[in-house]
Formats: structure tokens, sequence, C-alpha cells
């Protein structure tokens, strides 16, 4: 069932509006009927029959691939823009990830539900990157923000929320001895390239270094979604946001 009577009409009316069949798999999600690898264990939803693993190669999925390789042309001017940012006092917050705040995981966020108004006088050209070109493959659940990791710091391994969205970095400065593992496989990041991910799996990273390690995230829809099950999600998730008095 839904939270509420209204997004259920809402819910609904996108079904007279796509059919019944085009919205089965949002019906599973609601019913928590998704299979799970041992790796998914802890997410809190995994939407049945979509392609399942840890990582995805950004240059595969059409579209996608082309807003990708754009993104990483703007790294240099990406770079410049979040270094900037980072020598004025109090311009970052800490990272407030849902599971445990971290204060040597620091943030500077461009949306969140929303344009950040502030990050667009600060980052001029991300903020464009992301209202431009982005677009649409932006979960607008979600958000996309700069990723610091203080030196020495460790993510602990976790899995966050749900498979219908992924993980995009972008790695924006890399020092030596910085690394993340998704499911069994470690990885490091390669700077001005991205890496594409299933956040349900179990995750953790390390920044082994003496400096700062900064990422470009942004929460992009699956490929393998629809856009009627997108608006379907999109629904439901703000529904139980609501009934439970999220921000």
């Amino acid at each position: 069932m839904f939270p509420t009577i209204e997004a259920e009409r809402e819910y609904q009316a996108l079904k007279r509006k796509y059919g019944d069949a085009a919205l089965s798999r949002v019906d599973a999600l609601l019913n928590r009927q998704g299979k799970r690898h041992p790796f998914q264990e802890k997410a809190k939803f995994v939407m049945p029959e979509m392609p399942s693993r840890p990582w995805h190669d950004p240059y595969h999925y059409p579209g996608l691939s082309e807003l990708i390789r754009k993104l990483e042309s703007l790294h240099p001017v990406i770079k410049e823009e979040i270094i900037s940012v980072m020598g004025r006092e109090g311009a970052l917050t800490e990272y407030n990830h849902y599971l445990k705040p971290q204060k040597n995981w620091k943030a500077l966020y461009i949306f969140k539900r929303g344009l950040i108004k502030e990050s667009l006088a600060l980052c001029p050209q991300t903020a464009r990157f992301l209202t431009e070109d982005l677009g649409s493959w932006l979960c607008p659940l979600l958000e996309m923000h700069f990723s610091i990791l203080e030196p020495g710091a460790h993510i602990s391994p976790h899995c966050d929320l749900w498979n219908f969205s992924l993980n995009l970095h972008l790695a924006v400065k890399i020092p030596d001895r910085c690394r993340i593992r998704v499911g069994n496989e470690t990885r490091s990041w390669q700077e001005g390239r991205c890496l594409l991910f299933d956040y349900t799996y179990e995750h953790e990273a390390w920044n082994d270094s003496n400096e700062r390690r900064v990422c470009l995230l942004a929460d992009i829809w699956n490929p393998a979604l629809t856009i009627p099950e997108r608006e379907g999600i999109t629904i439901l998730i703000n529904a139980i946001r609501e009934a439970l008095n999220e921000d």
C-alpha cells in the first residue's frame, strides 16, 4: 500500500496513463519482491528484474555516455572551481550521510532536491553542467555534490538505499593511495575520469594519503528504468518521505 491516499491516487492516474504493465516492476518494488545479492542485504529497496552488478561501464549506455565524456572534458574547470571553494573558510559542510555523519568527510552540495543557489555562485560551470546537460538523468530524489575525504579518512562498509539510481563519480583531485571497494572488487579513481556503480552493493572508501581526495558525485537514474517507472518511483519515495516527515 502507498503511505498516503493522495500518493496512491497519483500512482493510479499514472497507471491509467501508461497501463498497468508499464509499472509492474514498481508494484513489485512497493511489495518488496526484489531478489538480493548477498552484498545488497542491507539496502532498503531493490527493484526487481534489473541488471544486478556492482560496477557499471559509464561509457556503455547510449545518451549517458556522451554526457559523461562531456563531464570529463570539463574536469579542469570543475577542479579549479572546487579548489577555489576549498580555500574559503567555512565553505564546506560535514557530509550528511544518512547512516553516520563523519567529521573527516566534507561536502559542497550543488543539488539536493533542488539546485543550491549558493553553489551556483561558487561553482557556476559545474552547476551549468547539471542544469543544461545532465538534466533528466539526475535523480531528483537525491543529490549532486562534491565529496571531500580528508587525509586518513575511511568510509566504513555500508549499503545505500536503492538500486533504481546509480552513483556517478567524476574523479576531480585524486592523490595516491585512494581507493573504493564495491562488492568484492576494489578500484582506484583516475583523475579526470568517471566511475559508475550500484550503491546498494556494500561499499567502502579510503584516503590513505596526506591530501584531500575530491570527487564530484551525482545520483543518476539507472539506465534500465523507463520514463513511467521513474515517475512512479518519484511518487512512491516522495510519499514515504512525507509520511516519515523527512526533509
